[in-house]
């Protein structure tokens, strides 16, 4: 649709919202076009080229005049080899994404969200690097949509894409409310389609038996060997090592507690002995540790009260329950090697936690709280592991026949 944008044009019936998007172009100034969305969102857009545009404001925002005249300055910005936004978002139009990152987004991040800063900034190299000396303003919807398309292309799975996707729409996101850019680009990109019940990895009885079976011979080994150790340095009248009364070391503690409250590694790792309650037979997530930062409290079972128990006997004196800066890896692959367990990931045993509670019955919404999920959707993929109940419902119809 072509017609004049003004004042009179928007509050027409013509610029209504509908069941679906559409645009009007303007019949004065070619490349100057109003996008209104089913939702009711009406913004100014600026055209220039065949796929290329760029946000000028919102309709309520910026009157027509004023969002002609930006769309005016944008297309001779283009026409004279600018960057487009230059001159429309105060000192920033030659402010670089590399730039912005550096000196706007990481201290925000590191003082907003702390726990996953070197992660998210870790990532943002990784995949956005070489747009780091990028105008922050050129950053277009194109831009992103061929990326997107790039990575699909040499296989990278939906879920990475989608992850690293969000990952530039945060900085995105902070640099419009910081009015650097009219518009986030990753925003406007449509997102691949991830499978959100795939196929859960948890162990089977077999397995779960010869995991802890080689947890307790490992632990055997590492008893005798200390004691071995402590004979010897007696021997030769040295002091003797804190003797291993119930485990090795931390392994065997920090497994069967994941296996039976299905915390995070993180938050494993960041639990304190403050937050452990053995006559109220719960532990207490701290938000400031959290995936989600919401506190929760997990009940424990007699399993768990037991681990705690020996290994708070044992353990080294600190605040925290496993005062280690490792994360496993070296001896959890041995450990697996030993157990002949393949493709089994650490955070897996937050899923086998998850799908013994629901082979049990246990709703999933209890589920949902129990491993501090946000929404349902992520709970969702254990939804399959509980049979009967479908099974049931689906001989309702018979009986409902007959």
């Amino acid at each position: 649709m072509r017609a004049i944008i003004g004042a009179k044009l928007l509050a027409s019936k013509a610029a209504q919202p509908t069941d679906k998007p559409f645009e009007i172009w303007d019949s004065r100034l070619s490349g100057f076009v109003v996008r209104v969305q089913p939702s009711g969102a009406r913004s100014y857009y600026a055209q220039f080229g065949r796929h290329r545009r760029v946000a000028l404001g919102k309709v309520g925002e910026l009157t027509p005049d004023e969002a002609r005249e930006r769309c005016q300055q944008v297309l001779g910005n283009v026409a004279h080899g600018r960057t487009p936004l230059e001159g429309l978002t105060g000192d920033s139009n030659d402010l670089t994404l590399g730039e912005f990152v550096a000196d706007d987004y990481t201290p925000w991040l590191r003082t907003h969200r702390p726990k996953g800063a070197d992660d998210t900034l870790a990532k943002l190299k990784r995949s956005f690097g070489d747009w780091y000396g990028r105008p922050l303003s050129g950053i277009s919807i194109e831009d992103v949509d061929r990326w997107r398309t790039r990575r699909i292309g040499a296989g990278a799975s939906a879920a990475t894409v989608t992850r690293y996707m969000m990952t530039l729409s945060g900085v995105l996101a902070r640099a419009v409310k910081l009015r650097k850019i009219a518009e986030n680009a990753a925003r406007q990109v449509e997102r691949p389609t991830i499978d959100r019940t795939p196929k859960v990895r948890y162990l089977d009885s077999a397995e779960e038996k010869r995991l802890r079976t080689a947890l307790s011979e490992r632990d055997k080994g590492m008893r005798m060997a200390r004691e071995s150790a402590n004979k010897w340095r007696t021997a030769r009248k040295e002091e003797p090592l804190p003797p291993l009364p119930h485990y090795g070391d931390h392994l065997t503690p920090a497994v069967l507690l994941s296996m039976n409250t299905g915390m995070r590694r993180g938050e494993l790792l960041a639990l304190r002995w403050a937050n452990v309650d053995i006559k109220g037979k719960q532990i207490t997530i701290e938000g400031s540790t959290a995936k989600t930062h919401q506190t929760r409290h997990i009940p424990l079972n007699d399993e768990a009260i037991d681990v705690l128990l020996q290994w708070k006997e044992q353990a080294p004196e600190g605040e925290r329950v496993f005062p280690i800066d490792t994360s496993f890896k070296t001896a959890w692959g041995a450990l697996l090697e030993r157990a002949g367990i393949a493709k089994f990931r650490w955070h897996d045993l937050r899923h086998h936690f998850a799908s013994r509670l629901v082979q049990a019955g246990v709703p999933l919404n209890t589920v949902r709280e129990l491993l501090g999920h946000g929404s349902m959707a992520m709970t969702l993929r254990y939804a399959h592991l509980a049979p009967d109940q479908k099974h049931e419902a689906v001989a309702m119809l018979g009986r409902v026949r007959s």
